[in-house]
């Protein structure tokens, strides 16, 4: 987690891949590559603590599983977030990644499924801003669902940068 409590935007994503559980620098892999190209921002902003908190559902790497990385380890966040977040008097925006934290904020309101979820983006603008896990595991989601690219992401980037 690095998170200061002057961050305007606050990354909530699933939990450290094992990569990042080595380096002990949150996004320092290549799902990190692609959420900054989806942001449309810098590294040097990325992990500047002041303007981006970033903050797991889980702490810890929660190990390997059959298909990839284990779900994030659920008394994380419910012992956490709140009392973090509440240090966050300068956030305007909470970037949901990935279907863990979406249920967890969103619980009732979120759709069906992640992809109607982040489909319905605006609905939970200007607190929340949904997306998929940036992992290249999810590039067949991205070929399937093209809006994304070119309805979500130039939203996305415009809603980012307003917010900075």
């Amino acid at each position: 987690m690095a998170a200061g409590e002057t961050a305007s935007i606050v990354i909530i994503g699933q939990a450290p891949g094992r990569k990042v559980h080595e380096t002990g620098v949150p996004w320092d892999d290549p799902s990190g590559n692609n959420l900054r190209k989806w942001l449309g921002i810098e590294p040097e902003i990325f992990y500047d603590e002041s303007i981006i908190a970033l903050m797991p559902m889980s702490f810890c790497y929660p190990g390997k599983g059959t298909s990839g990385d284990l779900p994030p380890r659920k008394e994380c966040a419910p012992l956490w977030h709140d009392s973090v977040l509440a240090e966050m008097k300068s956030r305007k925006l909470v970037l949901l990644i990935g279907q863990y934290a979406q249920a967890y904020y969103l619980r009732e309101n979120a759709k069906r499924n992640l992809t109607e979820t982040v489909q319905c983006f605006a609905e939970f603008l200007p607190d929340y801003f949904p997306l998929p896990h940036p992992s290249p595991r999810n590039n067949i989601w991205q070929k399937k669902n093209p809006w994304f690219t070119t309805d979500l992401l130039p939203k996305l980037k415009t809603t980012i940068h307003s917010v900075l």
